[in-house]
């Protein structure tokens, strides 16, 4: 907090705007001409009427004061989806390595001051967008392989100078999709420089964990599951438990992803995971959308099931599924399951708000029902689906009881 606007501040602060957003009973809630303090970094009281002394007071005027949104999928590169967005298949955009390029060797697209000036622009705008906890996400198509510790050093650097919460971890692979000459997509495996770069992965755990006064987290990021072998599972599941940290695995995101990893395992994806114990209360799952049962998957299954019993969280991120005409059937229905569900923007600019109303629209068109969803579910999930998996992991110190438990920012 020492390095907000106002200098150094001794004493709580009191805050006060048209609207303030705090919790009671489990639920959100709006005070009109609400009063949020705060001493440090952390949030004392959020209400009416504060009866203690405070050093300073600020009025926002006709502004809300919320919670900061946490974002389970926050894009730290390019937005090449765009790409596609009236031209399909993604794969013709050069989203996928064709054969020839692999067999050329595959090199590194960006500089390490590149890559640096990514994550810089992508954290300033996600604090733009009200996000304050990030977990970053970037696509492996233009890398050589996985990403690096350098890379991520420098950006819990970047995270620290813009006080921004992040749980970072560079992601890793043991293969990748790729595009024949004929059009069909096929993996390509090599498990020793997978489980090599989980290794590195490992070790940047254990070296930033808890960096900048616990600003800066860390989590381990497998890539898409189609490019995962089950030893690379297994290891980097067993590492994520030992290591007490998150675990996001992209799944469940496309049919291509679904069908080759039904031929290669025999299973489907979420099976898969299952099998190897790598599902969890830590587990992260975007995105969601192809899940056995949906009118995309008509194989018979107990996908969101085996979710929700393991506890893991599916990471809706409702503007990029709906860009390529997809959606999850539907956030009600996965809330009446009692699945755990957080949000994700995935994709530039971070725009939380819009994926939230988003999200509450494709409810509505999918369930046919204006009453499926309203505003303050998808709400919840972008402030409280992080936090409540974790039991408080992702934190800004210790709240209030009035205040939404782990999410609170100012």
């Amino acid at each position: 907090m020492s390095t907000l606007p106002w200098g150094r501040l001794d004493g709580p602060t009191l805050l006060t705007a048209r609207w303030v957003v705090g919790h009671e009973n489990g639920r959100h809630v709006l005070f009109e001409r609400g009063e949020v303090v705060f001493e440090g970094e952390r949030i004392i009281f959020v209400g009416h009427d504060y009866p203690g002394p405070v050093a300073r007071r600020i009025d926002y005027g006709a502004a809300l004061i919320g919670p900061g949104f946490v974002d389970l999928d926050a894009l730290s590169d390019l937005d090449t989806t765009i790409l596609a967005f009236d031209n399909q298949p993604g794969w013709k955009k050069g989203r996928v390595w064709p054969r020839d390029y692999l067999e050329a060797g595959p090199r590194e697209m960006y500089a390490p001051d590149a890559l640096a000036f990514q994550k810089r622009y992508a954290f300033a705008h996600l604090l733009r967008n009200g996000i304050t906890t990030a977990l970053p996400i970037a696509s492996l198509f233009y890398r050589a392989w996985g990403e690096t510790t350098e890379e991520f050093a420098a950006a819990a650097a970047i995270a620290e100078e813009l006080n921004l919460r992040v749980y970072l971890g560079p992601a890793y692979r043991t293969g990748n999709q790729v595009v024949e000459a004929d059009g069909t997509i096929a993996t390509f495996f090599d498990e020793e420089r997978g489980l090599a770069n989980l290794a590195e992965a490992i070790r940047f755990c254990e070296a930033f964990e808890g960096r900048a006064g616990g600003l800066v987290r860390t989590m381990l990021a497998p890539d898409r599951i189609e490019t995962c072998t089950p030893e690379l599972v297994r290891r980097g599941a067993a590492a994520a438990r030992d290591l007490g940290v998150p675990l996001r695995q992209h799944c469940c995101q496309s049919a291509i992803e679904y069908e080759l990893v039904l031929k290669l395992r025999g299973m489907s994806p979420i099976e898969f995971l299952a099998g190897l114990d790598a599902l969890g209360p830590r587990t992260l799952l975007p995105h969601g959308t192809h899940v056995a049962g949906s009118s995309r998957i008509a194989r018979p299954g107990r996908d969101l099931e085996i979710i929700r019993d393991a506890g893991s969280t599916i990471v809706h991120c409702p503007l990029v599924s709906a860009r390529h005409g997809a959606a999850i059937e539907s956030f009600a229905r996965y809330r009446a399951m009692g699945l755990r569900l957080g949000m994700g923007t995935d994709t530039w600019p971070p725009d939380m708000l819009l994926n939230m109303q988003v999200g509450l629209l494709l409810c509505r068109v999918v369930d046919g029902d204006a009453q499926a969803c309203r505003s303050e579910d998808t709400y919840d999930a972008a402030t409280l689906g992080g936090p409540r998996r974790w039991g408080g992991a992702i934190s800004a110190g210790s709240p209030p009881a009035r205040w939404p438990t782990s999410s609170c920012s100012t």
